[in-house]
């Protein structure tokens, strides 16, 4: 458990015993118009129109209970108020398919895919409590790369909040991500180094015997 002085909240990493919380925070909708967390794992072909509501509640909640989908709940006292997922980039298969975020190392990376606030609690530190959250989780798995995929925002400075589920530049910006790949609009990627990557040793050349 971490605790976060922003709003008196405290955030902890979901487990199976927290399912009850999760879904007390998504509500009858599922979070995001029914996704329940399921969007970016839709495998190639699959709609999420067809995916939505009760079956994507049923495959998150498998995937909760076999210790296979990661994220992190901020709590203000026992109410659930928001909702990180955090995620090797290779498992959220639709993300890693998307040419618009395409990269050649997906494999050292962890994705920060989804944000969820519940509403009355934005704009108070929640989303930056779960990703400072997220960004300990990662740290305690060894992670070597965090992406994440905010919105930018439009020439009015803002992001609709039906658009924001991704973040925002500034959020990530302020905890030291940058620009991996930047678009005129849309989401970008944004990532951090968390730590360096493993050198691979070479061996020494043999010496070579003289006459050979």
């Amino acid at each position: 458990m971490v605790r976060v002085a922003a709003a008196r909240l405290v955030v902890r990493e979901l487990e199976p015993a927290l399912w009850p919380d999760l879904e007390r925070l998504f509500g009858a909708k599922g979070a995001c118009a029914g996704c329940w967390c399921m969007f970016w794992r839709l495998e190639k072909g699959e709609r999420m129109d067809d995916a939505k509501g009760a079956p994507a509640k049923a495959r998150f909640r498998a995937l909760v209970e076999r210790g296979e989908a990661h994220g992190i709940l901020a709590y203000a006292g026992d109410e659930p108020v928001g909702w990180c997922s955090f995620e090797r980039r290779v498992e959220l298969v639709k993300l890693d398919r998307a040419p618009s975020l395409a990269c050649d190392d997906a494999d050292r990376v962890w994705s920060l895919p989804c944000f969820f606030v519940k509403s009355g609690w934005r704009g108070k530190g929640v989303a930056r409590a779960l990703l400072r959250g997220a960004m300990t989780a990662l740290r305690a798995r060894g992670a070597e790369i965090a992406e994440a995929y905010p919105v930018k925002p439009t020439g009015a400075g803002t992001v609709p909040a039906a658009f924001a589920w991704t973040g925002v530049p500034a959020l990530f910006e302020t905890e030291g991500f940058t620009v991996a790949g930047a678009r005129p609009k849309g989401k970008q990627r944004y990532r951090k180094r968390l730590r360096a990557a493993a050198r691979v040793s070479t061996p020494a050349p043999r010496s070579r015997r003289p006459g050979t």
